[in-house]
């Protein structure tokens, strides 16, 4: 919005100097004054206060038509056709360019190209058909054709690399989950319309067995593949409104919103089936991997998220007790 903001009273300043310094202002005052305070009045309507809240893009679509319009009023009353300020048009150009994409702003050179043809028209000694007008045109209008296309793919650029930041800061670089960061923002969502709401959701606490030893023995990629392993049989077995994450180290989270003691149950069997289905090739040897399971429920169990992982977390331990053959210290 301050781009915008910046864009359109740039424009109304640049042709207000134009309209004073061409004479404009004096022999057609009525038109000039009236065409400045028109698109003045748009710029406090639109920056003034909140309009059409809740839809941006239909929002700018009016503000850079209303400008393209304005900077046509302008050329109008500054020469038509030999206007010395068609570069004006450049502006709402850079401003579609930047907020709605290459379809839009193209469709806004399109019309450009009409309003010169009909400016032309209107322009006394201007031959539409002749060579002389064609040739003044395209060397006129590919400039402005030019900035329109650097600036969209210059946009679309700078979205891509933001959506990319944005991405690399939510997830795990290794197995593509959420990190943790992400992982708990989504929890206090889902904390807070349950609590709103009186509803339920169940967190689940994945720790991969004796992953160490599979560093140990084949070296620490095979260690990366079984988490990847385990990370892409997590999202095999959750749904669309479930999240997956990667807590740290050897270590998986699962929220699950929505879901009651019995459905966490089946979730977290589901989770331990599909991982040990799925074997793992290391040097032609072929390795099943183990997952111990936490589940705690909100808010059969706590209704304080610290305490609702600590259940969760003292539940995975004890599961990989009892799992654990007799005998065997726990240090293993």
């Amino acid at each position: 919005m301050r781009s915008t903001r910046a864009i359109e009273i740039l424009c109304l300043v640049l042709a207000a100097l134009v309209l004073l310094l061409s004479g404009a202002m004096n022999s057609h005052r009525g038109a000039a004054i009236g065409l400045l305070g028109s698109f003045a009045a748009v710029i406090l309507v639109f920056q003034g206060r909140p309009f059409l809240p809740g839809r941006t893009r239909l929002r700018l679509n009016v503000e850079s038509w209303t400008m393209l319009a304005f900077v046509s009023g302008v050329l109008l009353l500054t020469g038509r056709s030999f206007s010395p300020m068609l570069n004006l048009y450049l502006l709402p150009i850079i401003l579609s360019a930047l907020t709605l994409g290459r379809g839009a702003t193209l469709l806004q050179v399109g019309a450009i190209c009409v309003f010169h043809a009909l400016l032309g028209a209107v322009t006394p000694g201007v031959e539409l058909a002749s060579l002389a007008y064609a040739s003044r045109a395209v060397g006129e209008l590919a400039p402005i054709l030019l900035v329109a296309y650097l600036t969209t793919t210059l946009s679309a650029d700078i979205t891509e690399a933001r959506e990319r930041i944005e991405n690399l800061a939510q997830t795990d670089p290794l197995t593509g989950l959420h990190n943790l960061r992400m992982f708990n923002e989504v929890w206090e969502r889902v904390h807070a319309a349950s609590e709103a709401g009186r509803g339920t959701y169940a967190v689940v606490m994945v720790d991969i067995d004796k992953l160490k030893s599979i560093n140990d023995a084949f070296g620490h990629e095979a260690g990366n593949s079984a988490l990847m392993l385990v990370a892409q049989c997590l999202q095999r077995s959750i749904r669309s409104s479930d999240t997956a994450a990667r807590f740290g180290g050897d270590e998986f989270a699962l929220l699950l919103p929505g879901a009651n003691a019995e459905i966490a149950e089946v979730v977290g069997k589901r989770v331990r089936n599909n991982v040990y289905k799925t074997t793992l090739d290391l040097r032609s040897r072929m390795i099943r991997c183990s997952v111990n399971i936490g589940i705690a429920n909100y808010p059969r169990d706590s209704r304080d998220m610290r305490e609702l992982l600590a259940v969760a977390d003292r539940n995975m331990y004890r599961d990989k007790e009892l799992r654990r053959p007799p005998g065997i210290p726990s240090k293993m």
